[in-house]
């Protein structure tokens, strides 16, 4: 039997519903939120990622300029089939027009302009995606695949192209530049119940009072009715929590993003066929090439108008 394939990061799956993304896909700009490391329990996003000099907000980047990647031979390529899948916003979805959308999307196309090949994008159930890839049915899944060694034994990746990073939410009237162990002694901090982020809390804030909850709803209820003082979880749908409606402009982040891959995975690759070199390389360098010119950049801008960094 094959083990079932999530979009899990060491035990945590990413919630499928960022919930309002019509709305939230409408808003431009970011709010300024800064990167702040939040102590010893925290791991400095700038010694995994660099920022882009582009603009002066956070804006996440996986590739170090030192390391400039030598453009592969392109010839033999000739058309790159992308696949991802049907329904998780922002990163694709269905759009108003009725074909694929969404953040995952419009790197697959920047990324086939900068091979100079046309690329078609289909739509598949997630639980298909490897089988399709295993049998020539696609060249590439772009579909927010979190990295893991049980799935590197089936696809080869490329470089990461986003992580996923955990971090804390207060109400907006107790707001804080850092959250350490020492400052969580005796305070009630909600998370879902089994996850990695629970597990994590567990490790490193020690002191901390935890209540769990059966899922994001009932978390975020706790906090905004004062059950709880801090809730922890991902920050990409608690980002877009916060910016949307349900949150009635509540809470915001505290503390700066927690990105231990032993907890939060190692990140989100594009996942080719075993032995694709010729492809996987081809991708490492677009993907460098559209970060340096900051296409990058404007489009994690375009779609987070929260940062979750």
């Amino acid at each position: 039997m094959q083990p079932q394939i999530e979009r899990r990061f060491n035990g945590f799956m990413v919630p499928r519903g960022l919930g309002g993304w019509a709305g939230v896909a409408m808003l431009s700009g970011l709010l300024g939120l800064v990167i702040a490391v939040g102590g010893p329990a925290s791991v400095a996003l700038a010694q995994n990622a660099s920022v882009s000099p582009a603009v002066s907000q956070a804006v996440p980047g996986f590739w170090d300029p030192r390391r400039r990647p030598d453009r592969p031979d392109l010839s033999r390529l000739t058309v790159i089939r992308f696949m991802t899948e049907t329904d998780y916003p922002p990163f694709n979805f269905t759009g108003p027009d009725g074909n694929p959308a969404g953040f995952n999307v419009d790197l697959a196309r920047l990324i086939c302009d900068e091979i100079k090949v046309p690329c078609t994008i289909q739509m598949r159930r997630f639980d298909t995606l490897l089988d399709a890839i295993a049998s020539n049915r696609g060249d590439a899944i772009i579909a927010s695949l979190g990295v893991t060694p049980e799935l590197r034994k089936r696809v080869d990746f490329s470089d990461l192209y986003y992580r996923t990073p955990a971090r804390f939410v207060t109400r907006r009237d107790a707001v804080s530049a850092e959250v350490r162990p020492e400052t969580l002694d005796g305070k009630k901090v909600g998370v879902i119940a089994g996850s990695s982020h629970e597990a994590y809390l567990k490790v490193m804030f020690t002191g901390a009072e935890l209540h769990t909850y059966p899922n994001d709803e009932a978390l975020r209820q706790a906090l905004k009715q004062g059950e709880v003082e801090l809730i922890f979880g991902d920050a990409i749908s608690l980002a877009f929590w916060i910016n949307g409606t349900d949150s009635e402009n509540c809470c915001a982040f505290s503390g700066g993003p927690f990105i231990e891959s032993r907890y939060f995975g190692e990140g989100v690759g594009i996942a080719v066929k075993k032995g694709n070199d010729v492809l996987r390389q081809a991708l490492n360098w677009a993907l460098f090439r559209i970060w340096e010119k900051g296409r990058y950049t404007d489009l994690w801008l375009r779609y987070f108008s929260v940062n979750p960094f």
